[in-house]
């Protein structure tokens, strides 16, 4: 998609709170064909505004990959709009259910169909929405490149579809529990969930994602990397994996797994902390799950 809207010398605004992968491209990839980023908090508006000016896209998360913060698509659909310049939003943590940020003023939504939309964690594919044109110059460029949708995968996303609403759903309610037991637990330093009320994305979260929180949640072990590696090894019905949203409930600790492309100050930039895990809620019965955390967290 990049290399589609942009040209050698171009340049683009980016959301800071992404996933590493997505990092590692913009601040790796897209310089070796001379695409520059510049990159912003998500929320501030004003540094995102003063960026603008001869960028070629603004690219955010709804939910930002791993700190779990929301983007007030609608600000940033305003700001893109008056530069003149699409607003693309990576729509995966959220899902079709939560968000359409087609609605907010996102002129091209992309997911990953691995996750929610699959659901069953056994699919690799991407979906990517945009106006007819957009998508045709992005299909011509996939003819060259070959990064396509094998049919098989593409009958297992038409699967998932079909359960995606139920799933979310229980994936929502079930997060919310785990928040509100972990924000009680005198091992955790923070927990990082929008659905919370306490939360400062918790009137976005209304705003944007309809009320609910989505299916991940985060949250900072005490004692750091060492102990919270310790802890992920005591977990026996979560399992240790860096996909999300689908039945099983997976767990990642960030710093070493999901953004090891991020040196120490990129991490604290991005609001990763030592002790810092992201945790797809699958679904298991909450109290299991709750058991869980609580056995290995003792």
């Amino acid at each position: 998609m990049f290399l589609t809207l942009c040209s050698p010398g171009d340049r683009i605004v980016s959301a800071r709170q992404l996933y590493g992968g997505t990092h590692s491209l913009t601040a790796t990839l897209l310089p070796r064909f001379q695409i520059e980023s510049t990159l912003c908090d998500v929320d501030d508006f004003d540094a995102i505004k003063s960026a603008l000016p001869g960028a070629k896209l603004l690219y955010c998360e709804t939910i930002g990959n791993p700190a779990i913060k929301v983007a007030d698509l609608d600000r940033l659909g305003e700001l893109a709009d008056d530069a003149g310049i699409p607003l693309v939003v990576d729509n995966t943590f959220a899902s079709p259910v939560l968000c359409r940020p087609a609605e907010h003023g996102a002129t091209i939504v992309a997911h990953s169909a691995t996750k929610f939309i699959g659901g069953h964690h056994d699919l690799i594919g991407g979906v990517l929405c945009a106006d007819a044109e957009t998508i045709e110059r992005v299909r011509g460029l996939t003819r060259e490149l070959g990064p396509t949708l094998a049919p098989f995968n593409a009958w297992l996303c038409l699967r998932g579809l079909q359960t995606i609403h139920l799933r979310v759903a229980r994936s929502c309610d079930t997060a919310l529990q785990l928040a509100r037991f972990l924000e009680a637990h005198t091992e955790i330093n923070q927990v990082f969930y929008p659905g919370l009320e306490t939360s400062p994305d918790f009137d976005l979260t209304k705003k944007i994602l309809g009320g609910r929180g989505g299916g991940t949640l985060a949250f900072d072990v005490k004692g750091g990397r060492e102990r919270a590696a310790r802890f992920q090894d005591r977990l026996r019905l979560i399992k240790a994996a860096a996909s999300l949203g689908g039945t099983h409930s997976l767990i990642v600790h960030a710093a070493s797994v999901t953004h090891t492309q991020l040196d120490e100050e990129q991490l604290r930039a991005a609001g990763i902390s030592a002790g810092f895990c992201r945790l797809s809620v699958g679904l298991e019965e909450p109290e299991d799950l709750i058991g869980d955390l609580e056995q290995a967290l003792a």
